[in-house]
């Protein structure tokens, strides 16, 4: 048996079935979030997978279709395109396959969605969808289409039926909608139990206006996705640079106390003073300790960082719980 460790594959918009996904058994869909209720086509695509001996990816769309059609960002990604290469890593997927939605593929029917892109550019050796997955113009594809035409094309097809519960109780409340209403609350504790993992904001860290390491709280700062509507506030989080995990406390928001510009995730972490710039990291968002506030001058900030600083500490100590 091999000890390389496994590859995680991101193609966009590949051309023919990309290196080390050959073949691959696909699970289908939008999956933004990549909540509870969708863990359990994941899981369908896995157990395919394996008994094929197939690799398993994830075939999804870029932009949101609904952003697609809106012409503008019209939906606040809980899972923009990096997040969720981390935690299908994580799941055990092999890949991920981004295809860019665009007008040719709006307008693409649901026969020619099969025939050109799953058989002739993909080759898929099997497909998991949903059992409200449509797909092709019109969204003419149905789940019943999916079988013949798999069939038909000599790839396997396999449709979940609507899940009810899983290990951590009933799925009834758990949508993509629900989610965002958490966030937009800032409500990430029950965002967690309707995700079944944290909230997650990843990308590069990048320079700010040094204000943090003037006050005495130096931080990592990252731009979020311009969907992101999670509501401004102080948050306990962890970071996740380079495989090495910290705990910190961060702000999300426009620091209403200096200059109330475009939105910014800062993040104080514990116990750590090195140079991050450039690097990649994972936030993961744990308790909500306070909503965004002004304050008459910088000393007030600073003693209500120290307190937040110290609330955080004690809600990562408790895994989150108050």
């Amino acid at each position: 048996m091999s000890t390389l460790p496994r590859s995680f594959v991101v193609a966009i918009d590949p051309a023919s079935s990309p290196r080390g996904l050959e073949g691959a058994v696909v699970a289908l869909g939008n999956f933004d979030g990549l909540h509870r209720g969708h863990a359990g086509v994941i899981v369908r695509a896995l157990g395919l997978a394996k008994r094929l001996g197939r690799p398993c990816a994830l075939l999804t769309f870029e932009p949101h279709p609904a952003d697609f059609f809106a012409g503008k960002s019209v939906i606040f990604r809980l899972t923009p395109s990096e997040a969720k290469e981390a935690i299908l890593d994580r799941m055990g997927l092999d890949g991920m396959i981004v295809l860019t939605f665009n007008a040719a593929l709006a307008q693409l029917s649901a026969e020619d969605f099969v025939a050109k892109v799953l058989v002739e550019r993909l080759a898929v050796g099997g497909v998991v969808a949903g059992y409200d997955f449509h797909f092709g113009a019109k969204r003419a594809g149905t789940p019943e289409f999916l079988k013949v035409a798999g069939a038909r094309n000599g790839f396997a097809v396999e449709i979940v039926d609507k899940i009810t519960y899983d290990a951590s109780g009933s799925l009834d409340a758990v949508s993509s909608t629900a989610i965002r209403e958490a966030l937009q609350a800032g409500d990430v504790r029950r965002a967690r139990e309707l995700l079944g993992h944290s909230f997650l904001i990843e990308g590069e860290i990048v320079g700010g206006a040094k204000r943090g390491r003037e006050l005495g709280f130096p931080t990592a700062n990252i731009v979020p996705d311009p969907s992101c509507r999670l509501m401004h506030g102080i948050y306990a989080v962890t970071m996740n640079v380079e495989g090495v995990t910290y705990g910190g406390v961060a702000s999300f928001g426009r620091r209403p106390t200096f200059d109330d510009g475009p939105a910014l995730l800062e993040i104080y972490l514990f116990d750590f003073d090195s140079d991050l710039y450039g690097k990649m990291a994972e936030v993961a968002f744990i308790d909500f300790i306070r909503g965004e506030e002004k304050f008459n001058s910088a000393e007030a900030l600073v003693e209500q960082m120290r307190k937040d600083a110290a609330r955080a500490r004690q809600m990562l100590a408790s895994g989150g719980s108050r």
